[in-house]
């Protein structure tokens, strides 16, 4: 079993000092405990490490053996702590952001420019990824930050706000085949919008599939039919497409997630409240 670094600072204080009243006295804990604790160490061990004397203790042999290890191991010790705090005091070192690429286009130029020209030593890695598997993500520790839109509350995530959205129908005014949609039937937006055109009687004589946002907003602005897509997508394409009157709206609300343990830590702290401060501004 190995000793606990307790037990190795009582250890030290004892050898230094010869006697176990006066050690028990200048670290705070009772006699019976430092004996206790020396009894562990030795059986730790696996030798005797003192001569006990009714003027003290001594180091046999062995314990002053141990005596300069401990020293010397407990002197990393504290460099190992102070350099992993400083890992995380320091703005600096490398870090995986997920985001939904369409979210990306819109989102990054906020904050990513200031976030790399002031701290020369970071590294971001984009994953682009569905929201809703960037969460799962992000809970089992493959990423550090999520973007995500609508997440569902977890207790081991901080979720803080950035920005809403809508999706609904928007067109150009060049558009040449009003009964054409095109849109991504797999996003939950989608579906439910797709599902109030149904139970209103709209439908479209022929529909356009696609995965990317994008393509639907390039489609869109050329005319090709009627785009489903957020809001920031479409005017990040063309500020002039309008939006569909009387189409049904999906409300989105985008959030940066990362997990509870993080959120003390001074670099990760650091990362959030510029991303915020991205959004606001932007």
């Amino acid at each position: 079993m190995l000793p606990s670094s307790s037990d190795l600072t009582y250890f030290l204080e004892i050898a230094q000092l010869g006697n176990l009243t006066h050690a028990a006295s200048r670290l705070g804990v009772s006699q019976p405990s430092l004996s206790l604790a020396m009894q562990r160490l030795e059986t730790s061990v696996g030798v005797s490490l003192f001569i006990r004397s009714r003027q003290g203790v001594k180091l046999t042999k062995a314990g002053e053996k141990l005596l300069g290890e401990t020293r010397r191991l407990l002197g990393f010790w504290e460099e190992l702590k102070a350099e992993v705090v400083g890992s995380m005091n320091d703005v600096k070192g490398h870090f995986q952001l997920g985001i939904h690429p369409s979210v990306a286009i819109y989102s990054l130029p906020l904050f990513l420019p200031q976030l790399l020209k002031l701290h020369s030593e970071l590294e971001i890695v984009l994953v682009h990824d569905l929201s809703r598997h960037i969460t799962s993500r992000v809970l089992t520790l493959e990423l550090d930050f999520g973007i995500v839109v609508n997440p569902l509350p977890h207790a081991d995530l901080v979720m803080k706000p950035l920005t809403k959205d809508i999706v609904t129908l928007w067109k150009s005014k060049q558009l040449k085949n009003p009964d054409v949609l095109i849109c991504d039937p797999s996003l939950t937006q989608s579906q439910k919008i797709l599902e109030k055109l149904k139970s209103h009687g709209h439908g479209f004589a022929r529909v356009i599939e696609t995965s990317n946002l994008e393509v639907i907003a390039e489609l869109t602005e050329s005319g090709a039919g009627i785009g489903l897509m957020p809001k920031r997508v479409a005017h990040a394409r063309n500020p002039d497409l309008i939006q569909v009157k009387d189409a049904p709206v999906r409300r989105d609300e985008v959030y940066l997630i990362y997990r509870v343990e993080n959120k003390k830590v001074r670099v990760i702290q650091t990362l959030s409240e510029t991303i915020q401060s991205g959004f606001r501004d932007g």
